[in-house]
């Protein structure tokens, strides 16, 4: 006699004699007689024309569904949007919506308020700053170059906003510029 290994791997294939006996099992573990398996089969045939027959009226259904929407105007595009609104309104009404919205408003209150207190001591820090003495210097200085340059470029020295003396300045530029004319190398600089 031959020894064959026991387990889940076997080494050896399927015969044909071990498929006649997978074959000949029964799940059910019950021998069903000739006339039990006969009623078996006719409550089969019974339940798949009943199935076939549910599918049939349901396709007919569905049509007939779609015929009357199509009737009332009921369009797939106006049924989204409305199953979209009632889903939005139902959303809205949830209680975790309310407590959510209700958080963020909370915390857009404070984030205003912390915006606007920062921005007051911003300015009052500017406004300090302005008033001291270093920026006074450096106001000073300023003020005297701009009086500078109005003078050297050819306007008198009182009168006019930084953004003017700019401008005449881009001005006289653009004048020596196209009459080419060379102007001294200590009247350029400032």
């Amino acid at each position: 006699m031959e020894t064959r290994q026991q387990g889940l791997l076997d080494s050896e294939p399927f015969r044909e004699a071990d498929e006649d006996l997978v074959s000949e099992v029964n799940l059910n573990n019950s021998i069903l007689t000739e006339e039990e398996r006969e009623e078996i089969q006719q409550e089969l045939a019974r339940l798949e024309e009943e199935i076939s027959t549910l599918k049939q009226v349901l396709s007919s259904k569905e049509r007939q569904h779609l015929e009357l929407k199509q009737k009332l105007g009921i369009t797939p595009l106006g049924e989204l949007r409305s199953n979209f609104t009632r889903g939005w309104h139902d959303m809205q009404s949830s209680t975790a919506y309310k407590k959510t919205s209700e958080t963020l408003s909370t915390a857009g209150q404070k984030t205003t308020a912390a915006f606007s207190t920062l921005g007051t001591a911003i300015s009052r820090k500017f406004g300090d700053m302005r008033n001291s003495p270093s920026f006074r210097s450096f106001e000073e200085k300023v003020e005297t170059t701009v009086t500078n340059i109005k003078t050297k470029v050819g306007g008198s020295g009182n009168g006019g906003s930084f953004e003017e003396v700019l401008s005449s300045a881009a001005q006289a530029s653009s004048q020596d510029a196209a009459t080419g004319s060379l102007t001294d190398a200590s009247e350029r600089s400032c």
